[in-house]
């Protein structure tokens, strides 16, 4: 956590007063939704999130494979890592969704999307580093199911649903041609 303080130019002119401001400084992260386009699957892992904690369907929340960046990493080599260490597979294809900046206000976490193409049958289990007492499962769901649930409110994460709704739009160019 930073305190700054600081003054800004305003929209009208002039400068606004003395203003402080907090920031969590995170860093950048990585996400990747898993897709099996030949069998229209949706790879998802499940884990306890402290701050679900007040969610009406409770802590463990299902999301895209994720992890932080350090400075010696890019983003496809964390996405490398957290998929082998999250759902033990390696993708076929890694492709960008986007960077955005998950919550300015309070952070300058940036998080890079990405969809990761593989084969999904016969996939899933229990997952996770002892180390950083990860306690993670992973689950494949048809696409339907998981868009369900989406528009149900059950998967309400800001990675999931910037990754859901690019899915949505991009699921049928990436779909085998019949």
């Amino acid at each position: 956590m930073t305190r700054t303080v600081l003054e800004h130019r305003l929209f009208g002119g002039g400068w606004s007063r003395p203003l402080t401001r907090e920031l969590f400084r995170r860093g950048d992260a990585v996400g990747v939704l898993l897709y099996d386009p030949v069998n229209h699957l949706i790879g998802l892992v499940e884990q306890f999130r402290l701050g679900a904690m007040d969610e009406k369907q409770g802590p463990w929340q299902y999301e895209v494979v994720a992890g932080m960046m350090s400075r010696e990493e890019n983003p496809q080599q964390v996405a490398i890592r957290e998929l082998k260490e999250e759902t033990g597979v390696e993708v076929e294809k890694l492709i960008p969704i986007c960077d955005y900046l998950v919550s300015v206000g309070g952070t300058d976490e940036k998080m890079h999307m990405y969809c990761g193409l593989l084969d999904l049958t016969g996939k899933g289990g229990i997952f996770g580093l002892d180390g950083e007492g990860e306690d993670i499962q992973f689950h494949v769901w048809p696409y339907d199911e998981v868009m369900h649930a989406f528009s149900q409110g059950l998967l309400n994460s800001a990675a999931m649903t910037v990754s859901l709704l690019w899915l949505k739009l991009k699921h049928s160019e990436l779909r085998p041609k019949s």
